[in-house]
């Protein structure tokens, strides 16, 4: 009967250790389990916080896809020309023969704005928006090489640039800064 006994509290507490933790439980621990994904949790060990590794193991959410095997069917680089000296990368990027190998970039110049990617599906909806301030030249580079879906070589034709139109009539400040 002991022997029972100490199967049926082995079991129930081996149950309980590989059981998630309530939305509750989560947040008590410091972690919002709605917005916790597992790819953070192994990235624990590189700041030396392997003992909270098992708690939020149990509190977080799988990760849909890693982020490396993610392709979209189109990007936006949005950036305003007047931002070009603070992000002479970002210029560097856009004014060389690279975005040319990217027939499903386009880069938009907005007034204004900070850089910008957008990363679209086939139906054109804006999946992901990912700030490019801090990123140099090869980056971006690479990061359309791993993220853009890759066009067949009959429509290696080139990227498009769009500018914005505004209704006003008076002529276009950016347009008369450009480098």
């Amino acid at each position: 009967m002991l022997k029972y006994t100490i199967l049926a509290l082995v079991a129930v507490s081996c149950h309980h250790i590989n059981a998630e933790f309530t939305v509750a439980d989560c947040r008590d621990l410091g972690f919002i389990k709605t917005q916790l994904m597992c790819s953070s949790c192994d990235k624990l060990d590189d700041f030396g916080l392997e003992t909270l590794k098992p708690h939020c193991k149990q509190c977080c959410t799988q990760d849909q896809q890693p982020a490396a095997q993610r392709t979209y069917a189109k990007a936006i680089l949005e950036v305003c020309t007047c931002k070009f000296r603070a992000y002479p990368q970002i210029q560097a990027f856009i004014q060389s023969g690279r975005p040319s190998k990217f027939p499903n970039l386009q880069i938009k110049y907005v007034r204004g704005l900070d850089p910008i990617v957008k990363l679209l599906d086939a139906s054109g909806k804006v999946q992901e928006t990912l700030s490019i301030t801090k990123w140099n030249t090869d980056t971006v580079e690479e990061f359309f090489e791993t993220h853009l879906e890759k066009v067949g070589a009959s429509s290696k034709n080139s990227y498009s640039v769009v500018e914005e139109v505004d209704d006003d009539d008076e002529e276009d400040y950016l347009r008369t800064n450009r480098i």
